[in-house]
């Protein structure tokens, strides 16, 4: 009996491209980025027989990020713009992207420009020439960050992959290109608290890493802040990894074992040297860690309960206000709608 493994994808005229970049104030960055793409889809279409489309999710944006997607031209390309209610995060409007791409093939980058255009040639080769399901960059380096910042970064992916059956790969973004059979596997997976970086690897199939320099951001600044990265640093590790709660039980059993070892110490020194211990110092210092590392350990317990009880309410990922769909000018149609 021959096995034959499952096929990659149709053909690339029949499977197509969605291009998915999420928008959250970036008005000043999103004409010359739509001009880049455009030309990246006419030469697809030339050279490869590729159909694209390019799908903006406007998270919200408080800027006037949806007035100028309204306004791009859809010369060449096929142009859809969906606009949430209000901001949702990311990684709901990579949701929205994956869940309104029409194309079969996926490829997810930013809006700020530090995602190169021209890096997309070269993932959409990956995919079609060599066969790969999933094609995702990563930094090649990180010398410009401050050291604190990259020490946070090394301590998030040695948690995260402490302990894991799959390993996620340390500094993987979200600039990565999914062939049909991988979108369509990334669609099945029903949890509501999303972490992209994880989920795109832990599907499996043929991968690859591309190291990039990130480009400079010509305008505005990062909307990501310190808080940002370490609230979704949280997601990630709740998402993908029980070792905060290894951390908690380890964390547990060493002031066990201290409080062990400094009990037998004191029956010690009582019985063969006579010393009375004295007691208050010694025992505010003993109560206020132990009562530290408890609360630690609920705090971490709870951040695993709030995740149960958001998916256990299944709400929504994302409410759409405005969704405009635009087919490839000249003789396009355009459509808009309200979704809930």
């Amino acid at each position: 009996m021959t096995t034959r493994p499952a096929p990659n994808a149709a053909s690339p005229a029949e499977a197509g491209l969605s291009i998915v970049v999420p928008v959250y104030n970036e008005a000043a960055n999103l004409p010359a980025l739509h001009a880049r793409l455009a030309a990246l889809a006419a030469g697809f279409a030339a050279t490869r027989g590729l159909a694209v489309e390019i799908v903006y999710v406007d998270d919200g944006s408080r800027d006037a990020s949806l007035a100028v997607l309204r306004g791009l031209p859809n010369d060449g390309v096929d142009l859809q713009v969906v606009s949430f209610s209000r901001n949702f995060g990311k990684e709901a409007a990579l949701v929205a992207g994956l869940d309104h791409a029409g194309k079969g093939a996926v490829l997810f980058m930013d809006a700020d420009g530090q995602h190169p255009p021209d890096m997309v040639e070269h993932l959409v080769s990956l995919w079609l020439d060599q066969g790969y399901d999933v094609a995702f960059t990563a930094k090649a380096h990180r010398r410009n960050e401050p050291a604190l910042r990259r020490l946070f970064v090394r301590t998030f992916y040695a948690l995260l992959n402490w302990g894991a059956r799959h390993k996620i790969p340390p500094d993987a973004g979200d600039f990565r290109l999914l062939s049909p059979r991988a979108a369509a596997a990334l669609r099945q997976l029903p949890e509501r608290n999303r972490f992209f970086k994880g989920l795109s690897s832990w599907i499996g199939f043929k991968q690859i890493c591309v190291p990039y320099e990130p480009a400079e951001r010509i305008h505005g600044v990062s909307s990501w802040s310190f808080q940002s990265l370490v609230g979704l640093s949280i997601e990630g590790l709740t998402s993908f990894s029980v070792a905060p709660l290894r951390v908690a039980s380890v964390f547990g059993f060493a002031m066990a074992g201290g409080a062990f070892v400094f009990g037998l110490w004191i029956i010690l020194e009582k019985l063969i040297w006579d010393i009375a211990v004295p007691g208050y110092a010694s025992l505010m210092v003993a109560t206020i860690i132990i009562g530290g590392v408890q609360l630690i350990v609920i705090g971490v317990v709870g951040e695993y309960i709030g995740k149960i009880l958001s998916e256990l309410k299944a709400r929504p990922i994302y409410f759409i206000a405005e969704r405009e769909v635009r087919e490839a000018a000249p003789g396009a149609k355009t459509g808009s709608g309200a979704d809930a």
